[in-house]
């Protein structure tokens, strides 16, 4: 009699443990689930939206994109990038979209209509118009560590890295690379490009 109570009081101690040790399961799974939304839509994702028409015609205004934010943090941005840039106005941050052109340590100067790098025109594989304004790039313009002259592809109608309200970008301020864009489906780095990269040409 007495064993069998023990042995009952034993199923009743393993049941109680099994049921403690599934919800426990449970719990870190679900919070396992929850750091790896948070992680990816805060550290390595996030959906905005193309502000106005200065990336015409890769980007349209109101356009859906998603953001890698972890694009840079393992390779530095390069020549062609299309990013999205945290910009400060009068009353609050906003996200605004430019495609880079010039590096850190370049120089670069607008000459007509046509884009010099450290004296050298640069051919872009992207159509976009001659540009009308040269704005500061009118006389060549030095980049410091961390810095990136950015122009819209819309480039006669763009407030970029020719004008002074804008000017360079400092990495600090890429929230990360244009990846995709939801409708109609595309990847940006593949929107309005020929085969090949920009480059100087000879």
């Amino acid at each position: 009699m007495e064993f069998e109570i023990e042995y009952q009081r034993g199923r009743k101690r393993k049941r109680r443990k099994t049921i403690v040790t599934g919800i426990l399961s449970w719990i870190l799974q679900a919070g396992a689930v929850i750091l790896l939304a948070f992680f990816i839509t805060n550290i390595v994702l996030e959906k905005t939206s193309m502000p106005g028409d200065s990336m015409e015609p890769t980007l349209s205004d109101g356009q859906a994109l998603i953001i890698n934010k972890f694009a840079y943090l393992l390779l530095s941005p390069k020549r062609g990038d299309v990013i999205v840039v945290k910009q400060s106005g009068r009353e609050h941050d906003f996200y605004d979209v430019k495609r880079i052109i010039a590096l850190p340590g370049e120089t670069i100067q607008i000459i007509g209509g046509n884009i010099y790098i450290n004296g050298v025109r640069l051919k872009e594989q992207i159509l976009c118009d001659p540009i009308q304004v040269p704005g500061l790039a009118k006389e060549p313009l030095s980049l410091e560590d961390g810095e990136y002259f950015v122009l819209g592809d819309n480039r006669n109608n763009s407030e970029d890295s020719r004008f002074a309200n804008i000017g360079m970008v400092v990495k600090d301020d890429i929230v990360g690379k244009a990846w995709l864009r939801l409708e109609p489906f595309g990847f940006v780095s593949t929107l309005n490009r020929d085969l090949g990269e920009s480059k100087e040409e000879d």
